[in-house]
C-alpha cells in the first residue's frame, strides 16, 4: 500500500501525528509525505512506475487532497484507503469514517463501497474528480478572500473574509440551454443531499449516480447570500429562526446526470470556482462548466452498516 500523507492538512484542528499509527497498524505500507513543493499525482505516478507498485492507494489529508487521491485511484484501477485527516473531512464523514481507526478496521475486514463521483470539465481542460460538491458564486468568493488570509489561520481568516463578503457580495450571471439567470451561489453535488441545506456538501447517497444542483437566484439581500452558506445543520436551523436564511423560493433544485453552464461574474470580483474546498481561478471574462455524475467510478473502503448507503466487500482486501 502507498499513503500519501498532508500533513499541511486539518491544522486548524488539533491532531495526533497519524504516522505511529501507520507503523503499527499498516507496517508494510510505504508513506509518502507531501513537502511544500511536491506533486501527488507525481509522487503516485513515481510509485506505480515501480517494481513495488501498490495494489491500494491510501490518503490521509481533506476533502482537497482526497480527491485528487481519488482521481488517481480512478487512473489507476485501484481502491481507495480515506484516512480523514482535514478540518471538516465531508466525504469521509458521509462514508462513516469518523477516523484514521475506522478507516483501517475497514481495509482489515475488506469492507467498502462503490461511490459516484462528478467530472467537473473547466473550458475544455483535463476532467477534475469531486466527490462532494463544486460550486461557484459567493461560496468562492468568499474561499478566494479566506485564502488571500492564510498567514491569519483558517479560522479568524475565515471570519475576516466573511465579514468582506458581507459588504461586496455581488452574483453571477448564469447561461445554460440559452437561458440566463443572476444567482447568489450555485452547488453541484455529487449524489442526494441534505434537502434543507443550500451548500451541498453533506451527501446522503453513496452511489445513485445523480447530481443534486442547488441555485440560490439573487432575489435576496447579501446577508441571506452569506448565511445560506452555512452547512450544520443546528446553524442553519438557527439562522432559519432568525430569519437570515434565503425564502424557499428563492432557491431551486435539480436533480440530473448531467448539468453544463457558463459563469460570469461582475464586474471587479474574482472569476473562481471551488471543488472540494480546493480553488480554482478562471478567465476574468467568465467561464463554462461540465459537470457529469458517473456512477460506480470508485471503490473506497468503508465501515458496513454506515454512512450514505450500505456497504459490500471487496475481495481484494489487503
Amino acid at each position: 500500500m502507498l499513503i500519501v500523507l498532508n500533513s499541511r492538512s486539518g491544522k486548524a484542528v488539533l491532531r495526533s501525528d497519524p504516522r505511529p499509527v501507520f507503523a503499527e497498524r499498516l507496517p508494510a505500507a510505504i508513506v509518502h509525505e507531501l513537502g511544500e513543493e511536491d506533486d501527488l499525482d507525481e509522487a503516485v505516478a513515481s510509485r506505480m512506475a515501480g517494481a513495488d507498485r501498490p495494489s491500494v492507494l491510501g490518503v490521509y489529508g481533506g476533502d482537497g487532497t482526497v480527491s485528487r487521491m481519488a482521481g488517481a485511484a480512478r487512473a489507476y484501477g485501484l481502491p481507495l484507503l480515506v484516512l480523514p485527516g482535514g478540518t471538516f473531512n465531508h466525504f469521509a464523514g458521509s462514508l462513516g469514517l469518523d477516523g484514521v481507526d475506522s478507516a483501517i478496521e475497514a481495509l482489515e475486514a475488506g469492507s467498502g463501497r462503490e461511490v459516484t463521483v462528478v467530472e467537473v470539465v473547466a473550458d475544455g481542460d483535463p476532467p477534475l474528480t469531486v466527490l462532494t460538491a463544486v460550486s461557484v458564486g459567493t461560496y468562492p468568493a468568499f474561499i478566494e478572500k479566506r485564502e488571500r488570509r492564510q498567514r491569519f489561520g483558517k479560522w479568524l481568516g475565515g471570519l475576516m473574509a466573511t465579514a468582506k463578503e458581507l459588504r461586496e457580495a455581488q452574483p453571477v450571471q448564469l447561461a445554460r440551454g440559452g437561458r440566463r439567470a443572476m444567482a447568489w451561489s450555485v452547488f453541484v453535488g455529487a449524489g442526494r443531499n441534505d434537502p434543507g441545506l443550500v451548500a451541498t456538501v453533506e451527501r446522503q447517497t453513496a452511489d445513485d449516480g445523480m447530481l443534486d444542483i442547488r441555485i440560490h437566484h439573487a432575489r435576496g439581500s447579501r446577508l441571506q447570500a452569506v448565511a445560506s452558506l452555512a452547512f450544520g445543520k443546528r446553524t442553519t436551523a438557527i439562522l432559519r429562526g432568525l430569519g437570515l436564511m434565503p425564502k424557499r423560493s428563492d432557491l431551486e433544485r435539480l436533480m440530473l446526470s448531467e448539468f453544463a453552464f457558463t459563469v460570469r461574474p461582475s464586474a471587479g470580483r474574482p472569476s473562481v470556482f471551488v471543488h472540494d474546498g480546493e480553488l480554482e481561478e478562471r478567465d476574468p471574462a467568465g467561464f463554462t462548466l461540465r459537470c457529469v455524475a458517473v456512477p460506480s467510478a470508485l471503490r473506497v473502503y468503508a465501515p458496513a452498516g454506515a454512512g450514505a448507503a450500505p456497504a459490500g466487500t471487496f475481495s481484494d482486501a489487503h
